[in-house]
C-alpha cells in the first residue's frame, strides 16, 4: 500500500530479513539491505544501477543511518505486531533527522496498525501475507479526527485555534 490511496506493485526485494535467504543480488535489482550492509559499503551500494534501500531492525539506531547518509528508501521491520519500537524509529527519522523519502513498514504489519503508522511518518506498507491489501485501504478512514500532535499534523486544539473555532 502506498500513500494511503492505492495498492501498488512492489519493485523492491528485501535482502537478509530471512537468515536462510541468499544475500546475493544483481546490480540491476532494487534491493533493501540491512543497516549493517549499508554501513559496510554505502558508497558503492548507492552507485549501483539498481536502487538500494535500507531496512532497520528494532535494535538499529536511526541516528547511525542519519550519520552515514540516507538511501532512497528506508524500511522498518516489525518482527511482531506488538513490537512498537518501529513507531519511535519512524518518528525520529521524520522529525529529528529530516528523512523525506519513502518510509516503509515491513514484517508483521496488520491492517489495524496502518492508521497509526501513518501518524508517525510511514507512507508505504508491506502487509503480512494473510492481510487483504484492498480491504486494508479502509483503515485510513477509521478515525475522523486526531487529538494528539504527530508527524502528519499538529494537535486538535492548535488546528481549531488557527481556524478561529472556539471549540465550544
Amino acid at each position: 500500500i502506498r500513500d494511503r490511496r492505492f495498492v501498488a506493485f512492489d519493485p523492491w526485494r528485501i535482502v537478509g530479513l530471512v537468515p536462510a535467504e541468499a544475500a546475493a543480488f544483481s546490480d540491476t535489482e532494487n534491493v533493501v539491505v540491512p543497516l549493517a550492509a549499508w554501513r559496510a559499503d554505502a558508497a558503492s551500494l548507492a552507485r549501483r544501477p539498481g536502487r538500494t534501500g535500507v531496512w532497520l531492525g528494532p535494535a538499529d539506531d536511526a541516528a547511525e543511518l542519519a550519520t552515514i547518509g540516507f538511501p532512497v528508501l528506508v524500511a522498518i521491520h516489525f518482527p511482531t505486531f506488538t513490537d512498537g519500537r518501529g513507531y519511535s524509529t519512524a518518528r525520529l527519522l521524520r522529525e529529528r533527522y529530516g528523512f523525506r523519502s519513502e518510509l516503509r513498514a515491513i514484517g508483521d504489519v496488520l491492517r489495524d496498525q496502518l492508521y497509526e503508522l501513518t501518524r508517525v511518518g510511514f507512507d508505504a506498507f508491506a502487509l503480512r501475507d494473510d492481510q487483504d491489501a484492498q480491504k486494508a485501504l479502509a483503515a485510513f478512514a477509521d478515525f475522523s479526527e486526531d487529538y494528539q500532535a504527530a508527524v502528519d499534523r499538529g494537535p486538535l486544539f492548535a488546528r481549531r485555534f488557527a481556524s478561529g473555532a472556539s471549540g465550544r
